[in-house]
């Protein structure tokens, strides 16, 4: 199968939403334990920049016919908000359900490492839970070293868990 990625628009963001509301009842991925709202997420949303910080859907191309299907977006996020980190960038990658061990997230990855420059990252971090053993081999996968450790700061319906950061230099 092979995929493309474009910049996400306002009516992407319902899918984006949707997305990452499947990975909510794991546990594995997000913070979050409630479903979030289209609503909730337009302020965050609009942080996303094509030229500082993108926001991008990836789509299937294995019928040309159709309608590409969203499988999955990727951000790059601001890292700690103060303008001496603006080379440093979080990035988050989210796969709908039916698409996830697919390769999406390999591609999602190496596109946004090789387009991290042309944005102004030096520097691609990922905040990995750690007990999301698959999230944390994809960003090892491609070179991402563990940064930190940040034991039991979160926790999950009564079971404290780890954050990992992995980090990784572009440029």
């Amino acid at each position: 199968m092979s995929y493309r990625h474009r910049l996400a628009t306002l009516a992407d963001l319902p899918a984006i939403v949707a997305i990452y509301n499947t990975t909510i009842a794991s546990r594995e991925v997000t913070a979050d334990t409630e479903p979030v709202t289209v609503e909730s997420r337009l302020a965050w949303f609009h942080e996303h920049t094509p030229e500082k910080r993108p926001l991008w859907i990836i789509e299937s191309l294995a019928d040309e016919s159709a309608a590409p299907a969203v499988l999955g977006w990727l951000s790059y996020s601001n890292f700690y908000g103060r303008p001496a980190y603006s080379g440093t960038a979080e990035l988050s990658v989210y796969i709908a359900p039916e698409a996830r061990g697919k390769g999406i997230g390999a591609y999602g990855l190496t596109e946004a490492i090789a387009h991290a420059p042309a944005v102004g990252v030096h520097t691609v971090l990922g905040f990995i839970f750690g007990h999301n053993a698959p999230s944390l081999g994809l960003f090892r996968k491609f070179g991402f070293e563990e940064w930190a450790n940040l034991p039991k700061v979160a926790n999950l319906d009564g079971v404290e868990r780890d954050l990992i950061i992995l980090g990784k230099r572009v440029a």
